[in-house]
């Protein structure tokens, strides 16, 4: 490098501070005993859907509440109050993703100690989302069957990090040339730990599956709470 030039790494300072602030916000669910989850996809995969199906199932035996990341909108947010659970809009105005910032402001718009699990909507993006931690105690992600069985390929930091992968939209997979075997091969080599569901939201297929394995994580997550306090 050019010893006259004076070179800053805007990227790791950005990624440091969200790092700082996403500790900051574990720690503080960590005290509340809350489970966060950080739902990612591309637009269009189902996000939303998966939230509701999940919160139909879910919420006779957990308080759920919702964070909505949108650019624009609160079309989504609407979805979620329709079901009975309270719903944080998180207008973004062009940010491709949310970060620790954001979410730690939304979080003191709810009240934690009445709350067992809240979802994060991202924004739908395979890319960003991917590299900022947002505190959340497991992180999930959800491929559509329209978007192809390739995305892995594409996009594979997104998949990289997930502790669950949601195939859904399986009701479309007579009507493509999706390889769900292909997919799950791929998955073991980047990302072997990683929990693959196969969902509709439509039939309800696999939905109840995916929901027992978070209550699963849930409950471990209390456990572990209350045996380090």
């Amino acid at each position: 490098m050019n010893p006259g030039i004076k070179y800053i790494d805007l990227k790791q300072q950005i990624l440091s501070r969200n790092a700082d602030q996403a500790g900051c916000i574990r720690a503080q669910l960590h005290q509340e005993q809350v489970f966060l989850l950080n739902l990612m996809s591309s637009p269009g995969s189902g996000k939303t859907s998966v939230i509701v199906e999940s919160i139909r199932i879910l919420r006779d035996s957990l308080r759920v509440a919702v964070i909505e990341g949108d650019i624009e909108s609160l079309v989504d947010s609407e979805k979620i109050v329709a079901e009975g659970v309270s719903a944080v809009q998180l207008r973004t105005g062009g940010s491709c993703h949310l970060d620790a910032a954001m979410v730690s402001t939304a979080l003191e718009r709810l009240s934690l100690d009445a709350l067992d699990l809240i979802f994060v909507e991202n924004i739908g993006n395979l890319v960003c989302p991917a590299e900022f931690d947002l505190g959340a105690t497991k992180t999930a992600m959800i491929l559509s069957v329209p978007e192809g069985d390739d995305k892995i390929l594409k996009y594979p930091v997104m998949f990289s990090v997930v502790d669950a992968l949601i195939v859904n939209k399986t009701d479309y997979l007579s009507m493509s040339n999706f390889d769900i075997e292909a997919l799950r091969n791929r998955m073991a080599n980047i990302n072997p730990h990683a929990r693959i569901f196969e969902i509709s939201c439509k039939t309800g297929e696999g939905v109840a599956d995916w929901c027992s394995w978070l209550s699963e994580q849930i409950r471990q997550n209390v456990r572990r709470q209350r045996e380090h306090f």
